[in-house]
């Protein structure tokens, strides 16, 4: 559930705040909209776009948000004492232009504001990222039979593409990584020509936007017999990745999990090979909220919170393996 204009002004601190970043304004209207701007005030949330927007946005903006010409917004802004922005948004320029036309209204900078709202997933936002989740599921298993014909990267990762369609995906949630034999030692390998060869390991790493949400999940496909390394290395990073799952619940911290994953992986004498952090938070961008590392500042995971699980070994210019799944909290 979306939280409420109380709610974003108390963690705010302002008296009103103005989101700019298209990705807060569909999760706060559900408009997908190249161009627009919410005003929240105590009483409402206004939805100010130009006249491309203004007769969809009115048929499907959210219960309870007004929709108004982005032209009156100066009107709108002379009644606030103090508004709070969203500073890595806004340029300076833009910036100088409210200053300049709104000289009663101190304009406050903040960040992460919608954020921190978004990590908790409503009952709707779960629908859809499951149904994600579905069809990704769906590429991969489609994976074996299309390795038989010895494809390249750049060619598998463009069936991905057109599966993904025709699955009603909106599309991929990002540019797929389609990696085999030596390649799969680069993390985030970028898929070339080359083909196939029997034998060789294979590393996918895809997920879909469904209704706007994403999904995120890596596999490795194995087209001749693993070498009792590549064996080794699996059954390392998929012990890491289950007892990080069997440690998951709502107040474990991200430093925590990326502990356990690397203990596991230290234990067998891969701790050094694992060069990313354990995984991160999934929602209406790919990369949200929570990150997992030690690196990252310290958090505690929240229920209903989607993550990724996605620890992995790469042995520089031999092969690397990566599992990945994504969890509710």
């Amino acid at each position: 559930m979306n939280p409420t204009p109380s709610q974003i002004l108390r963690q705010s601190k302002t008296s009103a705040f103005l989101v700019s970043d298209l990705i807060n304004i569909r999760y706060l209207t559900g408009m997908d909209i190249s161009f627009g701007l919410v005003l929240i005030s105590s009483r409402s949330m206004i939805l100010f776009v130009d006249s491309r927007y203004s007769e969809a946005s009115e048929k499907g903006v959210k219960d309870g948000i007004k929709v108004k010409d982005i032209d009156k917004l100066d009107r709108s802004l002379e009644k606030v004492p103090e508004c709070g922005y969203e500073s890595e948004h806004i340029t300076v320029d833009v910036l100088r232009r409210w200053k300049r036309k709104n000289k009663n209204t101190k304009f406050v900078r903040r960040k992460g504001v919608i954020q921190h709202f978004r990590r908790q997933k409503g009952d709707d936002e779960i629908r859809r990222f499951k149904r994600s989740q579905r069809i990704t599921r769906e590429l991969l298993r489609r994976i074996p039979a299309a390795l038989r014909s010895l494809p390249t990267e750049k060619g598998l990762a463009w069936k991905l593409e057109t599966w993904a369609r025709e699955l009603k995906a909106d599309g991929l949630s990002f540019d797929p990584i389609v990696a085999f034999g030596h390649n799969t030692s680069c993390p985030h390998h970028h898929p070339t020509d080359k083909k196939l060869k029997r034998g060789q390991i294979v590393q996918i790493d895809v997920g879909v936007k469904y209704k706007g949400y994403c999904s995120d999940q890596s596999k490795v496909f194995f087209t001749g017999t693993p070498t009792s390394l590549q064996k080794k290395v699996y059954l390392a990073v998929e012990e890491a990745q289950e007892k990080v799952i069997d440690a998951l619940e709502p107040g474990v911290t991200n430093h925590k999990l990326d502990r356990i994953a690397r203990k596991v992986l230290d234990e067998h004498g891969f701790e050094k090979y694992f060069t990313h952090s354990l995984g991160h938070g999934v929602g209406l961008e790919i990369h949200e909220g929570i990150s997992l590392s030690q690196k990252a500042p310290q958090k505690k995971l929240l229920e209903n919170e989607i993550i990724t699980i996605e620890p992995g070994v790469y042995l520089p210019g031999k092969f690397g393996i990566r599992l990945e799944d994504e969890v509710i909290v």
